[in-house]
């Protein structure tokens, strides 16, 4: 191994999804072929209603973290997105608390990007011209 790579390090993409029913923290290699580790917040919390919080989507990515740095990854390029398309165009609340955890455990974070499918005059919205009527 040459001393650049050694003084760079080795670099994997973190692509985090963000509803507001779950957060996904999903990390490949560079190339996005090879998984290195996947969390969601319900593997962390006994309740369903708690599955998009900050406090599940903060331990999807500490977990994350873990096993990153075992398998000796120092850098990372962080892809959020949101449901998208005809859904909403926001991440949910457990977006911003998977970055912190990422960053908070050491790793250095390259770059953070918004990778939210936005729709083209693509798909029609549901309920009609006047919307959802309550």
């Amino acid at each position: 191994m040459s001393a650049e790579t050694k003084k760079k390090g080795k670099i994997a993409v973190a692509h985090i999804y963000s509803s507001f029913n779950d957060t996904i923290v999903h990390v490949t290699d560079i190339t996005g072929a090879e998984t290195l580790a996947i969390y969601s917040g319900g593997m962390f919390v006994d309740a369903d209603r708690l599955e998009g919080s900050p406090y599940a989507a903060l331990k999807a990515a500490m977990a994350a973290a873990r096993d990153l740095k075992r398998k000796g990854i120092t850098q990372l390029v962080v892809k959020v997105r949101a449901p998208g398309g005809i859904k909403s165009r926001i991440p949910g609340p457990g977006a911003t608390a998977a970055i912190r955890g990422l960053a908070r455990s050491g790793l250095l974070l390259l770059r953070v990007e918004d990778v939210t499918p936005i729709p083209h005059d693509g798909c029609r919205k549901p309920h009609g011209r006047r919307g959802r009527r309550v």
